[in-house]
């Protein structure tokens, strides 16, 4: 094992960091293997891996520990391998592991409604929370998206943002009255106020001025959840899942909130199904001919 760490380290350029964590993982490796009487390499077969990793899980482990285990474990037999240790590397011959898929988290029409409304006053920080958060949730955009959208990307007459998504694809989403409004008073008595000398033509600023970041985004969304009484954690994605959410349960169509969302295969707005299988009985009863 001692060789195999400075083969990462050394050779491969491996980081520290990287290499300590696999060191941590070696061990635990090393003492299970000791315990169930193991007295050289060779011995480990697919099977005894595969129990390794079954006693992962029965201690609890999670499904992305026990992933960077394998990935361990895998760069240490093939090393074996190599060295002539073994002849068969029993972590290739393993079936590959199923991924977790989470599903995403979602906010009730409730708790939308309380954070919508948690910015409250005329100072020019608030109008133009509660036009982010507005926004943000009439449109569903990414936060990369909504943290770099610009001026001349706004269509307040029309009520659309042109966006440019994930591989420069660009994409035209509408939002409606309540976002209209709350960006209207943003950029005509709340952005003037911090960023008039500007040179940027960003939509959204922080306090001095200077363009809004992802990070800067999350602690305000972070703050106005706990004001508005949210239990669960409020991610940065939250409002993103919530729109997709909210529109498949008021009856639209996958295909138009998989355009919405900006996707490019349809199985990935195809999760946010499962959310509501009550949604989807209903759906079934209501359009299927035979139901």
């Amino acid at each position: 094992m001692d060789a195999w760490l400075d083969e990462l380290r050394r050779v491969r350029r491996v980081s520290e960091r990287t290499v300590d964590a696999y060191r941590r993982d070696a061990v635990d490796y090393h003492d299970f293997a000791r315990s169930h009487g193991l007295r050289e390499w060779s011995e480990a077969t697919t099977t005894f891996v595969d129990g390794y990793f079954a006693a992962l899980l029965k201690k609890g482990r999670s499904g992305s520990t026990a992933a960077r285990r394998r990935s361990s474990l895998r760069s240490f037999h093939a090393f074996l391998a190599r060295m002539g240790a073994h002849h068969e590397d029993p972590i290739a011959l393993l079936a590959a592991p199923r991924r977790e898929r989470k599903l995403p988290h979602a906010l009730t029409i409730g708790e939308i409604e309380s954070l919508l409304a948690a910015p409250e006053g005329e100072e020019a920080l608030a109008l133009r929370d509660r036009a982010m958060l507005e926004l943000a949730y009439a449109s569903g955009v990414r936060v990369s998206e909504l943290v770099g959208a610009e001026r001349a990307q706004l269509d307040l007459s029309g009520g659309t943002l042109t966006v440019t998504g994930k591989g420069d694809k660009q994409r035209l989403v509408p939002f409606g009255r309540a976002a209209t409004k709350a960006l209207r008073e943003w950029l005509d008595r709340g952005r003037p106020q911090l960023a008039s000398r500007a040179r940027h033509d960003r939509i959204f600023c922080n306090a001095t001025g200077a363009p809004l970041s992802r990070m800067g985004w999350w602690k305000i969304l972070r703050g106005h959840a706990v004001r508005a009484g949210i239990a669960t954690r409020v991610h940065p994605h939250a409002l993103r899942h919530s729109f997709a959410t909210h529109l498949l349960e008021g009856g639209a169509d996958l295909r138009v909130v998989q355009e919405l969302l900006g996707h490019v295969s349809i199985t990935t707005t195809a999760i946010y199904t499962h959310l509501d299988r009550g949604y989807l009985r209903e759906v079934h009863r209501q359009f299927h001919p035979r139901a």
